[in-house]
């Protein structure tokens, strides 16, 4: 079975991240959300929060596991037996960031493959971090997240 890993933060999931998680299965038999625990950002949903909304968005998927984890992407890899890491690239910043810790990942396992997906193009703008900082200045997200996503944020606005 070729198992595949896409972490991120999820902070929160939006339309772009299932974009990706669907080209994703497309190529492997399974793919593993996982809730990177990033101590350098300042979440607005918890972690708790952020894998009940993953399991929510991706239960219709039938390959489709969600978890999170904490320290090594290199070790949770190992882990899980996986043959790859997913991750999105929006633009070239993203491209360099991604490069950078795929490179990184390889020299700690050189094992390690990361496969790199571009969403669709109406996506490519979209980043949690602006979602966020709509959501927080009260702005309609509707458009970015699935409605499950805008629930919780109009939940914890309130």
């Amino acid at each position: 079975m070729k198992i595949a890993i896409y972490p991120g933060t999820f902070d929160p999931v939006t339309n772009g991240h299932l974009d990706i998680l669907e080209r994703a299965l497309k190529l492997f038999d399974k793919v593993i959300i996982t809730v990177a625990r990033n101590t350098t950002k300042n979440p607005f949903f918890t972690e708790e929060e952020r894998i009940m909304l993953l399991r929510q968005v991706t239960e219709r998927y039938k390959n489709v596991e969600v978890d999170s984890f904490r320290g090594l992407l290199v070790d949770y890899v190992r882990q899980k037996k996986a043959i790859a890491v997913v991750r999105g690239l929006r633009a070239m910043t993203d491209f360099e960031y991604e490069l950078q810790m795929a490179l990184m990942n390889r020299k700690l396992d050189e094992k390690m493959e990361t496969i790199f997906l571009m969403p669709t193009e109406k996506y490519t703008y979209l980043s949690s971090n602006v979602v966020r900082e709509i959501a927080r200045l009260g702005g309609d997200v509707s458009k970015f997240v699935p409605p499950v996503v805008l629930k919780a944020f109009r939940q914890k606005n309130r």
